[in-house]
């Protein structure tokens, strides 16, 4: 039995650390390097400045929202004073020590202490304030909506350039392999390449233009790895791939459709409705110093010179109504404010509309272009495979090489466009197609 419970024992811790390694082998930007899109927008999202800014500006409107609604609630103090005085004319203590009376040394009694004691609580609650507590709650609840809106539009504006960055690396490590293709092929033609002088100096041209392409395409992937740990903000001597489906996708929407669903979906845009709410509440809020403050406080405290034996209630209601000189300007800076934000908001939906119709168009030409430049990949596949079979290898076969690569790098080339595209066009309307 102890046997059993000890290799029950084991399992159970070895189960949670195997979990973990597999975790850490799955995410860990640290043991794996090869990552998936999903994975390249999680790492990248929890590693960018902007993005972990705004969930902070999330965390201020929150507690602001919680403060506005305080508000409406008692407001309390409590207090406790011990005054030592030496007094030949009767003062009021000052308001930070509850303005409370202390007589002159002759209106005492010889044995009484030139010490005073008092302790006390005081509530204060505003039975009407013109509306004014309302509108500070509500306008930190649109505050609150204003920079979720603001976080979206800073998820989705990383969210595209982490898919462009991975689009770009995946297309470059594919190109690669293209490019060693051609390179090794170019090297067993060349072996059994039978040439006169003048042939050789275009065969040595051919094969070294390949090398050349077989090194740019090498150096794109460089580069393509650099903007990808740009992204991911992550060491930039770190190395890195991706993995994924690169093949054409194909989206079949209509303009008017599209251009409805950005202006329902665009954080951009939400954001620019909540900051018009906040200009039309700072002018109720505004408008509300006209109306008085109904204000109801009590206190209760107990007090004395040598001991706290006095005893002192009250309860009052009062009526404030404040007179401001800045009222009028007030509300023409609010109005003015409140024309401001209709103007942006106006502005965010035309340079939405235009968005999606550029990213849209990008989209519909990219689709049938990667498709077209696929047929023509896929025919050319064919024919070099047919062509190693029949013909011996000459000068034309490495042209033909020259001609097979950049076909190839065409077609990869549109693919990244065509993905590329459609992201562009999922960032326009705010959501994924």
């Amino acid at each position: 039995m102890k046997k059993i419970a000890l290799l029950c024992l084991a399992l159970a811790l070895a189960l949670p650390a195997a979990a973990q390694r597999e975790y850490g082998l799955r995410f860990s930007s640290l043991i794996n390097d090869e990552l998936t899109l999903e994975d390249a927008i999680r790492l990248g999202l929890e590693n960018n400045s902007d993005f972990l800014a705004a969930q902070q500006e999330i965390i201020i409107a929150e507690q602001k929202v919680k403060e506005a609604k305080f508000l409406f609630l008692p407001q309390l103090s409590l207090q406790g004073t011990a005054t030592w005085y030496d007094l030949d004319y009767p003062m009021v203590l000052p308001d930070s020590v509850a303005n409370r009376f202390i007589p002159n040394n002759d209106l005492l009694s010889a044995d009484t202490k030139h010490q005073f004691f008092g302790a006390g609580i005081t509530g204060t609650q505003y039975l009407y304030a013109g509306g004014r507590l309302r509108s500070t709650l509500k306008m930190a609840q649109a505050n609150l909506k204003q920079v979720q809106s603001k976080y979206e539009a800073v998820k989705n504006a990383a969210v595209l350039n982490i898919k462009k960055a991975f689009f770009r690396l995946l297309c470059a490590q594919h190109i690669v392999e293209l490019a060693d293709e051609v390179q090794r092929k170019a090297t067993q033609y060349s072996r059994s390449l039978r040439t006169g002088a003048w042939d050789k100096i275009k065969a040595q041209y051919l094969l070294s233009r390949l090398t050349s392409l077989k090194n740019e395409a090498d150096n794109e992937l460089q580069k393509a790895q650099l903007g990808m740990l740009v992204n991911l903000n992550k060491e930039l001597n770190s190395h890195i791939t991706v993995r994924g489906d690169f093949k054409p996708v194909e989206v079949e929407l209509d303009l008017p459709k599209l251009n409805l669903w950005s202006m329902e979906f665009r954080p951009e845009l939400k954001a620019a409705i909540y900051a018009l709410e906040l200009d039309n509440l700072a002018i109720d809020l505004a408008l509300s110093r006209r109306y008085p403050d109904l204000i109801l406080t009590g206190s209760y405290e107990r007090l004395g010179f040598d001991d706290l034996d006095d005893e002192n209630k009250q309860v009052s209601l009062a009526v404030r109504l404040p007179l401001p000189y800045n009222l009028s300007t007030q509300n023409a800076q609010r109005k003015a404010e409140q024309n401001q934000s209709t103007l942006r908001r106006a502005a965010i939906e035309d340079a939405i509309r235009v968005q999606v119709a550029e990213n849209y168009a990008d989209l519909i030409f990219w689709q049938a272009e990667v498709f077209s430049r696929q047929q023509v990949w896929r025919d050319v596949k064919k024919l070099l495979a047919q062509a190693e079979k029949t013909a011996a290898a000459d000068l034309n076969a490495l042209e033909a090489l020259d001609a097979y690569y950049q076909t190839g790098r065409n077609y990869y080339d549109a693919i990244r466009q065509n993905l590329t595209a459609k992201a562009g066009l999922e960032w326009a309307i705010g959501q994924d197609l």
